[in-house]
């Protein structure tokens, strides 16, 4: 199964659909534009059934085939919601709403997968349902989460799940995929060390919270170096750091830092974090400190499971050609909320190629791809076809 050739047909379609969408991003759970057009077009494409409000702002809309002796069911999730970024790419279709970007190319994805629809309602060559997942607030909200949490796996009978991410430095239509851990679970911390402040001329009546952060914040780094096996995959980083002096002659009273860790294991993300607790508080008492820490666990790792991932590489392989898929592609420590649909069912994430210039996601200059939406489409659309043949 090639790139279909209807999508060649509907090409100019749903980048319109695409375009438009990224004119109004939306954060987290508060999309009711973004919801109200994907819902409009949903209804124009005559889906069998479409819940709104999933997850507050999100939908679930199924596609029956033509027979359904087998019972399947496959569920297919695009995310939907935006970044809070300023956007800086001269396109035609820039963002109207100020501070506010589709700077991951959330928008291509829910394109693709309401071109996919549109392709399912005019063709029906399968055997069993689809159920289509746009999902808000993946962006740090956990919508993902959510919408298992509410149950929509259950309600709607889903029994494997598919999702696809653009992946910036990836050729056009290119796919990458692995099994097992693809992408990081993604905590995060936040750190405040409270000392005594003091005049900058007598640091001896002080007692400096600056010192304390700054021998934690280098402590910290021995997790990845001297705690966890080398072979492992971990990331502390501060990536946040501030004070409440604001003089070059005041030691200040307190510092604030903040950041995130990112593993691939859950031991090691168990090792982590007892080592995260005890370092900082060891470090900031042998500096006379006061500490208080906050670490949340966030997105679990994204696990792609063994046979579907197999079945998600060889439906891209008919898509672009055997050469044109990796799937053995390393992990990254980015996270991902798809991770609890597939805790909650088996399946797969895939990442299509978004071109090999340009800027990466979550950065002002990055530009979705639309030459991509063929192939994404295709996909989607295969997954569908392949996974229930028509009987």
């Amino acid at each position: 199964m090639p790139i279909h050739n209807r999508f060649a047909d509907l090409h100019a379609e749903i980048t319109e659909w695409r375009r438009h969408l990224h004119t109004i991003p939306e954060l987290n759970f508060d999309l009711p534009k973004t919801a109200a057009y994907v819902e409009e077009r949903l209804r124009e494409i005559g889906v069998d059934s479409l819940e709104t409000g999933v997850a507050q702002t999100g939908m679930v809309a199924v596609i029956k085939g033509k027979t359904d002796t087998c019972g399947r069911v496959i569920g297919l999730r695009a995310d939907m919601d935006a970044l809070p970024i300023h956007e800086t790419a001269e396109v035609d279709y820039k963002s109207t709403h100020a501070g506010k970007m589709h700077a991951c190319g959330h928008d291509g994805h829910t394109a693709m997968l309401l071109g996919a629809a549109k392709y399912l309602v005019e063709t029906r060559n399968f055997d069993g349902t689809a159920v289509l997942l746009f999902q808000p607030a993946e962006e740090g909200g956990g919508g993902g989460k959510v919408m298992v949490d509410e149950g929509v796996m259950d309600t709607y009978g889903v029994q494997e799940v598919y999702g696809l991410h653009n992946m910036p430095g990836g050729a056009v239509g290119e796919f990458a995929i692995r099994a097992g851990g693809l992408l990081a679970a993604t905590d995060e911390f936040a750190i405040t060390i409270t000392g005594k402040g003091g005049h900058g001329a007598a640091p001896h009546e002080a007692i400096d919270p600056n010192v304390a952060s700054a021998h934690i914040l280098l402590a910290l780094q021995s997790i990845a170096s001297r705690n966890v096996d080398p072979l492992g995959n971990v990331v502390v980083s501060v990536c946040m750091m501030s004070n409440d002096s604001a003089a070059f002659n005041v030691i200040p009273q307190m510092v604030k830092l903040g950041g995130t860790v990112r593993t691939l294991d859950p031991k090691v993300r168990d090792l982590v974090e007892g080592r995260f607790q005890k370092i900082v508080t060891a470090t900031a008492e042998a500096y006379e400190c006061v500490v208080e820490i906050n670490y949340d666990r966030g997105y679990p790792v994204t696990v792609n499971t063994e046979e579907n991932t197999v079945f998600a590489a060889d439906v891209a392989r008919a898509v672009a050609g055997g050469s044109a898929v990796d799937d053995d592609t390393p992990p990254i420590m980015a996270g991902e909320d798809f991770s609890y649909m597939l805790e909650a069912r088996p399946g797969a994430y895939i990442f299509l190629g978004n071109g090999e210039e340009g800027a990466n996601v979550h950065h002002p200059d990055y530009v979705f791809n639309d030459d991509a939406i063929p192939a994404g489409c295709s996909w989607f659309a295969g997954m569908i076809e392949t996974r229930m043949p028509a009987a």
